[in-house]
Parts: structure tokens; sequence; C-alpha cells
């Protein structure tokens, strides 16, 4: 690999970061018989930990292991579509006796299942074109229960089944079908603390009491320096402390950040060369300028009002307060009705996050443009 620090995917241990405390906690306590909440912000490296775990030993070598993420998905036909997918996608290197097993059972679309010239199945439906969802469904359930070994199943995003107004119903239902289905362990991972500790800590929702909860802290710094100053010496070349701790600081942990501004330090610093505090501010300056086009696009499509609370929200990087006189006051909004309405919408884009009463632009890429406009 040209580069060490991967910014798209899972890419294996050795371009994984800490995390060795998690990662035997969950392989553990999956491989014995537990159902797991995971919870972090997003771009914490849940996704990869997830990943990560499917690697070790006690999993990859016993389990089949299905990773559904169904961030993108708004009904129950969205949710059944991609985690059929998934299932048909991680079973076709595995052999024809395998993954025919699966479509064997999946009766309610064999009309769409399509081969290609080598004779490998592919899943031709798009997101919504499941008639008979719920149908589908207890087909996925039936397989999970008789393959041939038992099955790891992460679905990514949990906390967006709420918003399936098609099933009302849903969470009773996956609770029913999981409660049933000995054969397969599940991990819910979801970025939306308050979501998901609704679903999984609620007295009246299905899933009371029905898993363990890890919550996914950030990487300590300590963790972070010593990962990439050993990745800059495989490769020949050296960064400073300070560097590290002045990424690590000025993202807050956030990995996918952390990943991106240190691949661009590692590309700009030369063989045999050495990475100083200096240069950080170019790299986040050099990453600012080639999101430039797809952030004003973004702000251009954001309605008028929306525009003024995040550039608001940006400006002070952490806002509390948001409805308060003061904070409307200093940054020239209009009613506190205004502000509200601006808010809920920007969280249901995900261009805000909140947590404890405190809102931060969700990018922090994006959130730093926001503040040189």
């Amino acid at each position: 690999m040209d580069n060490p620090f991967v910014t798209k995917g899972y890419a294996g241990p050795a371009y994984f970061c800490d995390r060795v405390k998690e990662t035997e906690q969950l392989v553990e306590l999956t491989t014995n018989g537990n159902n797991m909440a995971l919870i972090s912000p997003r771009r914490v490296g849940k996704t990869d930990l997830i990943h990560h775990c499917f690697q070790q030993p006690a999993i990859k070598d016993h389990y089949y292991t299905f990773h559904i993420d169904i961030y993108a998905t708004s009904s129950l036909r969205d949710f059944v579509n991609v985690f059929g997918r998934a299932i048909l996608e991680e079973l076709k290197p595995k052999g024809k006796a395998v993954w025919e097993r699966f479509l064997n059972i999946l009766r309610s679309l064999r009309s769409e299942i399509t081969y290609d010239v080598n004779n490998f199945p592919t899943w031709s439906l798009g997101l919504g074109n499941i008639d008979y969802p719920e149908t589908t469904l207890d087909e996925i359930f039936q397989y999970l229960s008789q393959a041939d070994k038992p099955c790891l199943v992460a679905i990514d995003e949990f906390q967006q089944i709420t918003k399936y107004t098609d099933a009302p119903n849903i969470e009773a239902t996956l609770r029913t079908y999981i409660q049933k289905c000995v054969n397969a362990t599940f991990i819910f991972a979801g970025s939306k603390r308050h979501l998901m500790g609704q679903i999984f800590t609620s007295p009246s929702r299905p899933f009371y009491q029905s898993v363990l909860i890890m919550n996914l802290r950030p990487i300590p710094v300590e963790k972070y320096i010593e990962f990439a100053q050993r990745q800059f010496d495989n490769y020949g070349k050296a960064i400073d402390t300070e560097a590290v701790e002045q990424v690590y600081s000025r993202f807050e942990a956030v990995t996918s950040c952390l990943q991106r501004t240190l691949n661009v330090l590692f590309l700009k610093t030369e063989p045999n060369g050495r990475c100083t505090a200096d240069k950080v501010d170019g790299a986040v300056n050099y990453i600012l300028d080639m999101f430039n086009e797809t952030y004003a696009d973004l702000l251009d499509k954001t309605p008028e009002k929306q525009r003024e609370v995040l550039m608001a929200i940006a400006r002070e990087g952490k806002a509390k307060g948001i409805t308060g006189k003061a904070f409307i006051k200093r940054h020239h909004l209009q009613t506190v009705s205004v502000v509200t309405a601006a808010v809920r919408g920007l969280l249901d884009k995900d261009f805000l996050t909140e947590d404890k009463g405190i809102y931060t632009v969700y990018d922090p890429f994006f959130a730093l443009w926001l503040q040189r406009q």
C-alpha cells in the first residue's frame, strides 16, 4: 500500500489503530451468544471495529459474517433489500453450495435473482422494489436459522429503523425474529446515542434488556501517536509527536478526520523526511480546498434560515443556548421559533449533531470550511 493511512474502509490489522480491549470484548461476548449494541458518534471507527472483529480467528474460522449498513434506508422494503443483498454478496465467494442454500430459501425473490456469464447470482433489485417485504424478511431469518455455520450479523446505523413509517411495529417484529434465531448473533451499531438509548434502555420498547451495550470511546491520543509514528517509520519517514497531537486536538479524536489529515501529511513528506507540526495547517487547507466545490454546492442548496443557523453554530464551534436571546442577538438571527425549526431540519439532514444541549457541525472539515467563509 502506497499510503498507510487508509481513508476508506477496513484494510486489515496492519492499518488498524488500537481497539485491543474493545476487540477482545466484542469477540468474546458475541462468540458466547451475546447480542450487542455498539454505540458511538459516526466517524469514530465502529464500522472498522466490526470488520476488524470479523477478521479475528475465533470469528473468521467459525462464522458466516454479514455487515448490513442501513443508513440510506427509509422503509422496511429498503431494509429487507439491503439485508438480502449483503447476505448474498458475502456468500458468493464461498461456493455454489453455500449461496444456493440461501437462494433456495429465498423463494419470494427467485425471479429477481439473475446470473452473470460465470453463473454467479446477482441481486437485481433496487431500493424500494421488494413487493412483499414481510415475506422476504421471514425467509432471510429462515436462512439464518438454518445456515450450516453460525452467523454473526452486524446492522450498522440501527437507529434508522425508527424512521420506517411503513412498519410501525418493526422493533417488535425484529425482536421476535432475533429471539427465535438461535443460530445467529447480532451487533446493533448506531451513531445517534439518544435514539439507540431509547431503543435498548426504555422499558416500554421491545429490545429492552435484550443486548449488552458497549459505548465506543475515542482512541487515546498516546495510542494514536504510537500508531502514526509506527506507520511513518515503516515507510522510512518520521512524524513529530507534536504534529500528531495537533491533528488529534484539532479534530477531537474523530478517526476519519485524523486518518485523512495524516494521509495528506504522509504523502507530502519526502522519503527519509520528517513531518513537523508546522505542516498541519497546510495539510488541512489542502483538504478544504479539495472539498471547496462540494461544500459550496451543499451550502448553496441549504434553505436560507437553516444556512444562517448553520453558519452561526460553525462560528461558535460548540454552541449551547442556541435558542437564548444572547445567541440569537450575537449572530443576528430571527426568532426562537425560526431557530428551532432550522435546527430541526439541520439535525434531520445530519448537518448538525447534538449532545447534552451542545450543537456542533457534524463534519469537522465542513465546520472549518464554513468558518473560512
